[in-house]
């Protein structure tokens, strides 16, 4: 088996012809004109004839950021400006076509990352390849240190003599999870029967920032749960100031794509709970779903970490 790093950003098919460059997202969208940065670098590096398998990314300050992904669809005619401050990178894991557009498909993978990593020998910056191993200690290494202080999602394992087969997952990916806590501030379902939590943190001024969602509980989760919140109509006046509007806007979920406004019932914020959450964790929030595991009447709302610094500024007004 092979061991691969698994970025934080958008899969994207790139495709190189004689007329220019393609790029497609996972879904079949059309990516071409929101990255004019790969688009150049992938014309000016890579032969015709060449399809590259791999992922969209934005590097700042030493971690990867989903957000500045985001923004490339929605900046408009500022696209050209964000382009040059917030450069893209497309990190790249498969080969499948090769310089002369023969499919390599079939090809061992082993094979097609060889000659992936000879397309890139001069290829630009902005153009690399995924690091890869078949040690464990590397991997294990990756794993504690390395994806979470960059932002990285985790590895993906395969199979060096595994072939590609588009629409199949041929490949196992091991996320990397940290176990902390945050205070539920409201729940989805009602009260006396939460569905799934929602979550936030204190900031230095005393509110309850949103910071996620979490999984559907299972059922024993959600009656030990109900015991412990208490309904709107019996709020007392907490010392943390919770004013989080209903519903909670789509763009909170980070999932522009599909996102929608997320009814709720809030509680108040006294309750904190143990999760497992990936380290995709910016702008204050956890992009992914996190995991419930259980409440912890042992600890204060003070007990769990505060929101500190930049993290407070990116709400603005709405919380």
């Amino acid at each position: 088996m092979r061991s691969l790093e698994k970025d934080d950003g958008w899969r994207c098919i790139a495709f190189r012809d004689t007329d220019g460059v393609y790029l497609q997202s996972r879904a079949g969208r059309n990516l071409t004109g929101y990255f004019p940065d790969i688009t150049r670098a992938i014309g000016a590096g890579i032969p015709p004839g060449a399809v590259l398998d791999g992922e969209l990314i934005v590097w700042d300050g030493g971690r990867t950021n989903f957000a500045q992904l985001q923004r490339r669809v929605t900046a408009g005619r500022e696209l050209p400006r964000l382009a040059r401050e917030c450069p893209a990178h497309y990190v790249l894991f498969d080969l499948l076509a090769d310089a002369d557009g023969r499919a390599v498909l079939d090809q061992p993978l082993s094979q097609r990352r060889a000659c992936l990593a000879r397309m890139l020998v001069d290829a630009p910056a902005e153009l690399t390849a995924t690091p890869q191993t078949v040690d464990m200690r590397d991997v294990s290494d990756w794993l504690l240190h390395w994806t979470v202080a960059a932002g990285i999602e985790g590895v993906v394992s395969k199979r060096q003599d595994g072939r590609y087969q588009p629409g199949r997952r041929g490949w196992a990916k091991f996320r990397t999870r940290m176990v902390t806590e945050a205070i539920v501030g409201g729940v989805t379902g009602s009260v006396s029967d939460p569905e799934t939590v929602l979550l936030g943190r204190i900031d230095r001024r005393g509110r309850l920032r949103y910071t996620g969602r979490s999984h559907p509980l299972t059922r024993d989760q959600r009656v030990a749960l109900a015991e412990l919140l208490l309904l709107p109509s019996t709020m007392r006046r907490s010392a943390v100031a919770h004013p989080w509007p209903q519903p909670l806007p789509a763009s909170w979920s980070g999932q522009f794509d599909r996102a929608e406004p997320t009814r709720y019932d809030q509680v108040d914020p006294t309750v904190v709970v143990e999760i497992t959450a990936d380290t995709a964790f910016e702008h204050a929030r956890w992009r992914h779903r996190v995991r419930y595991a259980r409440a912890r009447p042992d600890m204060s709302v003070y007990d769990v970490p505060l929101l500190l610094g930049e993290e407070e500024g990116y709400f603005g007004d709405l919380g």
